[in-house]
């Protein structure tokens, strides 16, 4: 940040922008960054708001909208220096977000591989066999199946006719 920039700001807002070094915002963590980024925000909508009012309220005085345009400079310049500012954090932001993802991420992985995988009830697990892999047990006829199994296909099979015969009714 040049000199000229940082004397338009007031002591407070100039420490704000002293926050955002780049020494200083490696010393934050997410939450600590995602509080600063919402206090630059806030200044900066302020600045803008400032100057947007500023210039409209001129218009019809000064004789158009480019002549207001340069009586509002100091808004202006206030607006630009927290926009660079803005940046600068929103991108530490976005960096320390990609490593508490990728640290989650992690995290998730280790967990989920401490899990052992056991094959749900009623199906055989496949085995190794000299490389090669064999299938499991073939299915069983449904004439040999539980009377609840048969029971169910059977509903599912009477209520697709039944959507279809309707369908071919109209």
């Amino acid at each position: 940040m040049d000199k000229r920039s940082l004397s338009l700001l007031t002591d407070a807002e100039r420490m704000l922008v002293l926050e955002t070094e780049p020494k200083e915002l490696a010393l934050l963590d997410e939450d600590a960054l995602v509080e600063l980024h919402t206090r630059i925000r806030r200044a900066r909508g302020k600045y803008v708001g400032q100057y947007r009012r500023g210039a409209s309220a001129r218009v019809g005085s000064v004789g158009g909208r480019g002549k207001a345009n340069a009586q509002n400079q100091r808004a202006r310049d206030k607006a630009e220096v927290f926009e660079v500012v803005l940046a600068r954090v929103s991108t530490a932001l976005a960096r320390a977000a990609k490593a508490s993802a990728a640290e989650l991420k992690a995290e998730r992985l280790a967990a989920a591989g401490a899990v052992t995988n056991t094959p749900p009830r009623g199906t055989t697990p496949t085995t190794k066999t000299s490389g090669r892999t064999t299938a499991p047990a073939a299915p069983v006829p449904s004439s040999k199946k539980a009377p609840v199994t048969r029971k169910k296909n059977a509903s599912t099979l009477a209520t697709g006719a039944r959507r279809q015969a309707k369908r071919d009714a109209r």
